[in-house]
């Protein structure tokens, strides 16, 4: 893949004809909408898809409650106490952008999210109340004016919101096919989607390579953290989503800026995988950032010190790190005592105790890790992506509200209000008749692919490729980065890309020096989904020659408002090479579905 090009692209309708290597379905059944994903956003859209008539599939790679909504520690952000409006949330949440917010996308966010967050209470979520009150307690985290972060079992808030959504999915009655990751996307004669192939992981009802049918599909998969070795994201997050997108000839946008989180256990230079969180609420709270020899170091950095958005408290954290030649600074929380620690923060106090780590008594070592991104498939303020039928919210949506780094709390808010939206505009669509006339949980024989179905089976990697990718994209693409890190990563994923190309040549005939291809298998699918978000990743970060929210380039260290100013809109071409268009402006344009 290359990156080029610039001006206002090809219309990407009609696909790549690109798919994952993958047996034909060998079962399908019929929906009106399938929703990929089961955090907020993805249970979200299912339910009030249902709720408007809607015949509504739920398919989700784990189990219904295992994505990374109930990872989500700290709360979600609305204007909902006293003195606080939307007017301000919006303003903190373009500070933290960096100028490259959609301003529309942001005040869609705050203005609908309060009423959002009511609606989700309604459904059943059970936030933390104010001592003798009724009103919803709320705490601040960093890029915050004011305290409106709405929290629940203290740091447990997307556990319980993972919860409350489950239940009402399964007091409605809604179809949901568990354990199944998603493989491509499929088109009809005209290009509109027609429904997903995926692979059902073990025994079920359904086993193996199926197909679900239906004439609108909601991608809320998740991220893409798993693209780096540390990071908080849960094992699933391997940018399938974002990956299918590209294959279907979707836009992706903004991919570059990828947030670190500045504070995650710090368990040793070789720890890989998914790493404890510290939630941010724990510095809201009035933990301090502090080195070894006890000295705050925020102080006099920003106005928020601590508190200040999170892009520029992890270079903080890597600045003083690289100073003072370690590998990490401390949180000191001890102040709070051992009654605070174990009623607000009782899930981040067992995690550092069983890390050998007690709060109560000693500061705890924190490093930046890989944990939101800011990017992802681009969408209009409806949900709707480049492709006709094809929505996306959640963390693999670009709606334009995170711009250049995503204001604390500000993801499971957008989830939720972007999904309410993908629902309302799928209920104002008239149902077609084929899509319902079999029942949603009835099996039957998959049909012949469509005629504009994808054909090329994309190469897969290894499985134990999804290593190599994780230590090329930490070492060349992580917080800090330059033309000379970039250019080594982009060469690395390159070889393993061509190394792919050559297995899949040589086959079962491949010669003692050459490596055969692997069969298809959910390990190899996601090294290759990880390979293609990767090669995306780094073609944008080469391309912004500036600093700007979490995309930070040592050799650019300063933000560049004259030149880029202006998003990446990138799609994948026939021949897996990759195109880069520029917009001529901050906003975004649009998206031109139907």
């Amino acid at each position: 893949m290359t990156a080029t090009g610039t001006g206002t692209g090809p219309d990407p309708a009609a696909g790549t004809g690109i798919r994952l290597t993958a047996p034909a379905p060998g079962w399908s059944i019929a929906a009106d909408v399938v929703v990929v994903g089961s955090g907020v956003a993805g249970l979200t859209a299912a339910l009030r898809c249902a709720a408007a008539g809607r015949r509504t599939v739920v398919v989700t790679k784990a189990r219904l409650d295992a994505g990374s909504t109930r990872w989500a520690q700290g709360g979600i952000a609305a204007a909902l106490g006293d003195g606080d409006t939307p007017e301000q949330h919006l303003a903190d949440t373009l500070v933290a952008g960096a100028g490259l917010c959609d301003e529309n996308a942001v005040r869609t966010l705050v203005t609908e999210g309060p009423d959002a967050v009511h609606r989700l209470i309604g459904t059943g979520a059970r936030f933390d109340t104010a001592p003798g009150s009724d009103e919803i307690a709320l705490t601040r985290e960093g890029g915050h004016h004011r305290r409106r972060i709405a929290h629940a079992g203290g740091d447990a808030t997307g556990a319980e919101i993972s919860r409350a959504l489950v239940e009402a999915v399964r007091a409605a009655g809604l179809r949901t096919i568990e354990n199944a990751l998603v493989l491509d996307l499929l088109t009809d004669a005209e290009g509109r989607t027609a429904g997903v192939t995926l692979h059902v992981m073990g025994e079920g009802q359904h086993d193996g390579v199926g197909a679900v049918h239906a004439p609108a599909v909601v991608l809320a998969t998740g991220g893409m953290g798993q693209v780096f070795s540390a990071t908080t994201n849960p094992a699933v997050s391997t940018g399938d989503g974002v990956a299918l997108a590209l294959r279907a000839g979707a836009e992706v946008s903004d991919l570059e800026f990828v947030q670190f989180h500045p504070t995650v256990l710090y368990l040793g230079p070789e720890a890989e995988g998914q790493q404890p969180l510290i939630s941010e609420a724990v510095r809201g709270e009035g933990a301090h950032l502090v080195d070894a020899a006890g000295t705050r170091f925020m102080v006099g950095q920003h106005e928020l010190a601590e508190l200040a958005p999170r892009d520029i408290v992890a270079k903080a954290i890597r600045r003083q790190a690289h100073e003072q030649g370690v590998e990490h600074m401390y949180l000191d929380g001890r102040h709070f005592g051992a009654q605070m620690w174990e009623t607000r923060f009782p899930t981040i106090l067992a995690a550092c105790r069983s890390h050998g780590i007690d709060p109560v008594t000693e500061p705890i070592p924190v490093a930046p890790a890989a944990h939101y991104a800011s990017g992802g498939v681009r969408t209009d303020l409806r949900g709707r992506t480049t492709v006709p039928g094809l929505y996306a919210c959640g963390e693999v949506a670009c709606t334009g509200v995170h711009g250049a780094n995503r204001l604390a709390s500000n993801s499971l808010l957008e989830g939720l209000v972007f999904a309410e939206r993908i629902a309302a505009d799928i209920a104002g669509t008239p149902a077609p008749g084929g899509a319902s006339a079999a029942p949603a949980d009835g099996a039957r024989p998959a049909p012949e692919p469509a005629p504009s179905a994808p054909r090329t089976a994309l190469p897969l990697l290894a499985p134990e490729t999804r290593t190599a990718v994780q230590r090329i994209m930490t070492t060349g693409a992580g917080v800090l980065r330059s033309a000379e890190s970039l250019a080594r990563a982009a060469a690395e994923l390159d070889r393993l890309h061509r190394e792919a190309t050559v297995a899949a040549a040589t086959g079962s005939g491949a010669g003692p020096t050459e490596r055969k291809a692997p069969e298809p298998g959910v390990e190899a699918w996601e090294a290759t989904n990880l390979l293609c978000v990767a090669r995306v990743l780094v073609a944008a970060a080469q391309r912004r020659a500036e600093t700007r929210g979490c995309h930070w380039r040592e050799d650019h260290p300063d933000r560049d408002d004259v030149s880029w100013r202006r998003h990446f809109r990138i799609t994948l071409d026939a021949d897996r090479a990759l195109t880069l268009h520029t917009t001529e402006t901050a906003e975004f344009p649009p998206t031109a579905t139907p």
